[in-house]
Order: structure tokens, then sequence, then C-alpha cells
């Protein structure tokens, strides 16, 4: 496993009387792609900008690891409150606001923002060519920001943040407002962009987009993270319930409830829900198994031909919705 490159360390962040993050505890691992997932209003952007030193918290510390150390245990770690004149080298963001400048052409928002970081001359036009190539705007090289679209405004977001060629790339909410396929186009650069050695944090309330992307991912609800894994370990973890979906000919569902819950009760097998959704009779249980047995009991006595069969596994989005609903319940 690579070595940390950010450590968050009992981050607490206020504003006024608003407790926006409550004794964060969070790694960052070199060449990762993190997912920070929460609702809207959870903190995430908080945390983002807490993470760079944009904020300073009044509990605790966020450390940076300057040199990318590989498998070291001894590797240096600095505050980000006491080193933002390397840090900023080290890092880009791409806010949820378009952070580019409008009346300034793509090329000439990119030759701006490599001009902040005192990069030869020879090195700013092969890094911007380099972009517009990869990013997909190169054509558009010579047209006014404002008459971007979403989408190649979006790049231009991206783009802008990795001109001096960062370590770490920061995304807050990189997909939002934009239409299926342009969030398919821009979840397929951050993956190219991780995959020539940048590590990436991203920022989302969409598991769905994620689930596939990320090494790991962090759920932070209300300010605090709640549970932290990789996408299969997060699964394994929480996903005890599974649905059974099942469609048969002729499909006499309302009959096959009464007489499949019967069944279900009397043998003992713990069961959630038994409905019907379109042309499916659908169970939800953490007895698969057993449950299984009893449907196609049930569904053979009633002379039903089943025409499919699956058994669905909570997603990520299920699984954060149910802790999210169970942490509610506790406050």
């Amino acid at each position: 496993m690579a070595a940390p490159i950010f450590k968050v360390v009992n981050v607490t962040k206020v504003f006024g009387k608003n407790i926006v993050l409550k004794n964060i505890n969070l790694e960052v691992q070199a060449g990762e792609i993190l997912g920070i997932i929460g609702a809207s209003g959870s903190g995430k952007t908080t945390l983002l900008r807490t993470l760079v030193g944009f904020y300073k918290p009044e509990n605790g510390e966020v450390l940076f690891r300057i040199k990318p150390v590989i498998e070291s245990k001894t590797a240096s770690f600095q505050p980000v409150s006491k080193m933002q004149t390397v840090l900023k080298h080290l890092y880009g963001f791409a806010p949820q606001e378009h952070s580019f400048y409008e009346k300034l052409t793509v090329k000439e928002n990119l030759e701006y923002f490599a001009s902040l970081y005192n990069l030869e001359k020879q090195e700013i036009k092969a890094n911007i060519d380099s972009l517009l190539e990869f990013m997909g705007l190169k054509q558009f090289k010579n047209m006014v920001s404002e008459k971007l679209s979403g989408g190649m405004a979006r790049r231009l977001d991206i783009a802008c943040s990795l001109v001096h060629e960062p370590a770490v790339l920061i995304l807050d909410e990189p997909t939002a407002d934009l239409d299926p396929l342009l969030r398919k186009h821009i979840l397929w650069l951050v993956k190219k962009i991780n995959e020539q050695g940048t590590t990436i944090i991203i920022a989302s309330h969409n598991l769905k987009e994620l689930e596939t992307l990320c090494h790991r991912i962090a759920f932070l609800h209300n300010g605090r993270i709640i549970t932290v894994g990789t996408p299969q370990e997060l699964k394994a973890r929480f996903s005890n319930k599974k649905t059974i979906r099942v469609e048969s000919h002729p499909g006499r569902y309302e009959s096959l409830i009464q007489e499949l819950k019967s069944k279900l009760e009397s043998s003992g097998v713990k069961f959630e829900v038994v409905s019907v959704e379109g042309t499916e009779l659908v169970i939800e249980t953490r007895q698969v198994d057993a449950c299984l047995k009893q449907v196609l009991k049930v569904f053979e006595s009633f002379g039903e031909t089943i025409i499919d069969l699956k058994i669905e596994h909570p997603s990520l989005d299920d699984i954060f919705v149910e802790l999210t609903r169970d942490l509610n319940k506790k406050v």
C-alpha cells in the first residue's frame, strides 16, 4: 500500500455557531482516487478547502507529505498551514464553480494560470499543448471561454488545475449539472489522469458514478466521516440485506404474495418487503438461501413458470442511505 500523502487529524471546523466538520480523521494515499461522498450541506467543500489550507481548523491539524516517499514508514509530514507556498505548487483544485476568466480565451486562461507557478516559457507551452490535446480542447483554444458549453467549461476548469502538473488533483462536484454523456466523459478523463500517477480527491453526492471509479470512498454525514473503505469492503461490511427479483408467467402476483408471506412466516424466514414492481415480484431479505427455497416452492405450487430470477446486492447508494437513516434515528 502506498504511503499517505495527506493526514487529517481530529479536525473540527466552525463557522459562527455552526460546526461544519466534527473531529475528522482521514488519510489520503498517494496514487489513489479517493471519493468523498455526502449529501448537500454535509461538509464536503469545507473539508476540501480545509485539506489544502484555505480554511484553518479550530481544532486538529492537516498534515502533508512533501516528498513522495514510497512505502516509507518515516515519511516527514508538515502542517499545511505552515507550508502554503510549497503546497500550492503540489496540488490543483477545480472547485464546483467555474474558476477561469470568461473574457479570456481557453488558451489565455491556461497561460494565465501557468504563469502563477513560475514555470519556464518552454514548459508552459508544452504543458498547454498537451492539456489542450488531452482534454479535447485543442480546436477551441481561441474561443472566448464564456461561449463554452457546460462540458467544455468543466474540462477547462480541470485543465487549469493541471497546468502546473500537480501531484494531487482535487475536484469538487466535477459532474454537477452535466448530462449523462458528459458526466461519463469527465469521469473517464479523471481515470486517465489518475493512471498517469496523479492522486485524486473527488467530492460528490452521486455514489453511483463513483462506485466503479474510486479506489476508496469516505462517507461524510453531518460533518462526520462515518466510514471509509474500498467499494468492496463497504459492501461486505454493510450489505446484509439482498433483493430477490422474480418474473414469471402468468404472473398471478397478488395471490402469490399472500401465500409467500404465509410460507416465509411459518418457516421462520425473516423478510422486510414482498411487493410487485412492474413485471417482477420483489422480496428483500437477509436470509437469501432460505427465502429462495420458499419462493421456488410457492411458484411451483401455483403453476408459475419462472422467466427470470436474480439476486441483487445493495449498491453503495443503498448502503449510504441506510447508514444515514440509522444515524438520523439516533439523533
